[in-house]
């Protein structure tokens, strides 16, 4: 082959090559944190996107009561309490070790005001006192907290108290944490504003919030902090940049001010280093699969939530999915019910499987049409 040819087309490869590797996001390890355990997660799409010994036992101090929050809101969405009633403050929780915000027994107070109480200002005697009263006791409330952990899928988390004093037995992780303050964003959004609160007035004294991070960013909005001398100091943070929300968890940092600046990390690399893409939106067909013995010939199939994924910055065009079917798909088929999966890459790698279910619901069919069916199936 000529030479000046034969350099071009090396010159061209080459090109080639360098330019394929350019358009390949370059995404920076996660940052190195001065804490015992951390997570950062997508809010949507649950998806951790950086971590470390997240699923370590540690001690969780006042991080507990995001799930005394979550059954409190839950039973005001029962109806069971509301906000404007009037609950009497119990010696126990009068008399709650640790932060406070300085309940007098003698003075009824509201749901509402405890809520604020715990939240902004992390008051155990606002936290016992609104176990008791959901529950009628602290002991019944901590039975119902651990119920709810099972039911989450908490595999890791056990509750002694319904504030989070320290106790062998008392013990989550940060995986844990951030599934229960996702689950509570979801759940309960008309309750995330008050831990934006960042100042709460009672009995004529004021408390200020202690998550730093609200004064540091305005896309913070949440969530909880927490301090024991065995434990450090932790928090569990959330922000929001439309249309994305993270969630933080820094577990065991050396100082208030740690804790914030560490959570802080996660959050912006979270932001700036990925982005989520809707792949497929809930209730509509991904598919429609062939149906035997069926009423109808053909089922729509897709899922009841929005798929979501969350990739590298400026990878999602790479995403590519695959449905495989049941078949042969036989009536009846109930809504809801698996007929398939679909298989996710991501730039040619394994990405993920997802179960896609049935989005209607398809009776036999007439005995006819059964019998030709069977016939089809004898045939195939």
């Amino acid at each position: 082959m000529n030479r000046p040819i034969l350099a071009f087309l090396l010159f061209c490869l080459a090109a080639t090559a360098a330019f394929a590797q350019s358009a390949t996001p370059l995404i920076p390890n996660a940052p190195s944190l001065a804490a015992k355990a951390w997570v950062l997660i997508d809010w949507r799409s649950r998806q951790v996107l950086a971590s470390r010994e997240s699923d370590r036992r540690v001690e969780p101090a006042s991080l507990t009561k995001v799930m005394t929050a979550y059954l409190t809101f839950d039973a005001l969405k029962q109806k069971r309490i509301t906000l404007d009633q009037i609950t009497k403050v119990s010696e126990r929780g009068y008399r709650a070790e640790g932060s406070r915000m300085f309940l007098d027994p003698k003075v009824p107070v509201t749901v509402e005001d405890l809520l604020k109480g715990m939240i902004v200002q992390s008051g155990n005697d606002a936290t016992i006192t609104l176990a008791e009263a959901v529950a009628g006791s602290e002991d019944t409330f901590v039975d119902l907290m651990n119920k709810q952990a099972e039911r989450m899928g908490l595999k890791n988390t056990h509750f002694m108290n319904s504030t989070g004093l320290p106790d062998a037995q008392h013990y989550s992780t940060a995986r844990d944490l951030a599934q229960l303050a996702a689950n509570l964003i979801r759940d309960f959004p008309e309750y995330l504003p008050l831990y934006s609160t960042k100042e709460f007035r009672y009995n004529n004294i004021t408390q200020y919030n202690r998550n730093r991070l609200l004064a540091m960013d305005p896309t913070v909005d949440g969530l909880k902090t927490g301090f024991t001398e065995t434990a450090g100091y932790c928090l569990i943070s959330t922000a929001k940049r439309d249309p994305r929300r993270l969630v933080s968890v820094v577990l065991g940092t050396s100082s208030d001010s740690a804790r914030a600046i560490e959570s802080q990390k996660l959050l912006n690399y979270g932001f700036q280093f990925f982005e989520s893409v809707r792949l497929y939106e809930r209730d509509q067909p991904v598919s429609r699969i062939p149906v035997y013995k069926g009423a109808e010939a053909e089922l729509k199939a897709g899922f009841r939530d929005d798929l979501i994924f969350t990739v590298p910055t400026g990878m999602s065009s790479k995403l590519q999915a695959v449905l495989e079917s049941q078949q042969p798909l036989i009536a009846p088929i109930q809504a809801g019910q698996r007929v398939g999966t679909l298989k996710v890459t991501l730039d040619g790698k394994p990405y993920g499987e997802y179960p896609v279910v049935a989005l209607e619901t398809i009776p036999v069919a007439s005995f006819i049409g059964r019998a030709w069916d069977s016939l089809r199936l004898m045939v195939k």
